[in-house]
C-alpha cells in the first residue's frame, strides 16, 4: 500500500473538495481519511490516501495536484506518507 498526505490550504472558495477529488478519483486514488476546516475564510484540507493502484507515477500525480492547486487559487502538497512520518519525528 502507498499511502500520501495531501494538504490544501487556501481561502475559501466553491469547488476546491470537488476538483482535489476528482482528480484523485479518476486516478484511481483511494481517499482513507480527510479532515477539513475554515477558519476566518481560510480553507485547510489533510487527507490520508491509497496511491497503490494509481496508474500515475508519484512524481506526476504531485504536479498535477499543484497545477490544479494553482487553477483555484490553494496550495496542495502531496508527500509519502514515510517522508511525512519522518519530518515530523521530532
Amino acid at each position: 500500500m502507498t499511502k500520501t498526505i495531501i494538504t490544501v490550504v487556501g481561502k475559501d472558495t466553491v469547488g476546491i473538495i470537488a476538483k482535489v477529488c476528482a482528480y484523485l478519483a479518476a486516478n484511481n486514488v483511494n481517499v482513507e481519511d480527510i479532515s477539513q476546516t475554515i477558519v476566518q475564510g481560510y480553507f485547510n484540507m489533510m487527507m490520508i490516501a491509497d496511491a497503490s493502484a494509481s496508474p500515475k507515477p508519484f512524481g506526476e500525480m504531485v504536479q498535477d495536484l499543484d497545477t490544479i492547486g494553482e487553477e483555484i487559487g490553494v496550495k496542495i502538497r502531496c508527500q509519502r506518507e514515510d517522508i511525512f512520518t519522518k519530518m515530523h519525528r521530532l
